[in-house]
Parts: structure tokens; sequence; C-alpha cells
């Protein structure tokens, strides 16, 4: 439906910018569900509202691309570096609890698009 919308009103700037910034982490955006995306959005704006949007957008989708693609298919889109640092933001969002980075993996989980790799690392409590 959102789709339908965007061809009379065109997409929003956050949406694109998002998008962009989803591309350059190796993840295509039409992977990602509009609605997981304005969650996205949303927490970038309620957590990070000092940081630039643009650089705000670039850590939300490193990580995402990280959580759906898993470490090895992440490394090959970026570098091992980054797969790396990726890696240590999944162990501390872990430790830490309630941060963008554990709010981000726990979306990710919940629409069902994180890698079992990931998801073999993380505990949810379901109660």
């Amino acid at each position: 439906m959102i789709r339908f919308f965007d061809m009379f009103l065109g997409r929003s700037t956050a949406i694109r910018a998002l998008d962009d910034a989803l591309r350059a982490a190796g993840l295509h955006p039409l992977l990602v569900p509009e609605p997981v995306k304005l969650t996205v959005i949303q927490l970038t704006k309620k957590l990070d509202a000092g940081q630039r949007q643009d650089a705000a957008f670039a850590e939300a989708a490193l990580l995402l691309a990280y959580c759906i693609l898993g470490h090895q298919q992440f490394a090959d889109s970026n570098s091992s570096e980054e797969a790396m640092r990726a890696d240590q933001r999944v162990e501390a969002a872990l430790d830490e609890g309630d941060t963008l980075d554990a709010k981000l993996i726990l979306l990710a989980f919940h629409a069902g698009l994180i890698t079992p790799e990931i998801t073999d690392r993380i505990e949810i409590d379901e109660s």
C-alpha cells in the first residue's frame, strides 16, 4: 500500500536516505520491508537526536545489514574490519540491553529478517 502512494506522493526524503544507507551497507533496500524502515527512522530520530540523520541511518543500516546478511556475506560486501566492528556492536548491544543497537537487533528478529547465526547468539525472554 505504501508503494501505491509513492507513485503519487513520492518517497519521503528519510526513506530515500535510509535506502541509500542500506545500499551502501551492501543490502538491497527491497529486502527490508517498509514498516521496518519506518521503525528504523523513528528509532534513530528518538535515540540519536544529536547525530546527523545521514550518519544515524548509515550506522543503523550497517547493523541491520550485518544482522540480515550474516558475518561472511556482510564481510564480502563491506570488509572484514567492518564485519568485526558490527560483530562487536552486536555483542555490546546484547550486554548493554536498552540501546539503539539492541532495538535494531530486536526489530530485525521480530520482523523475521535476522540470520540464524545471529539469532543463535541472542536470548529473548518471550514471557
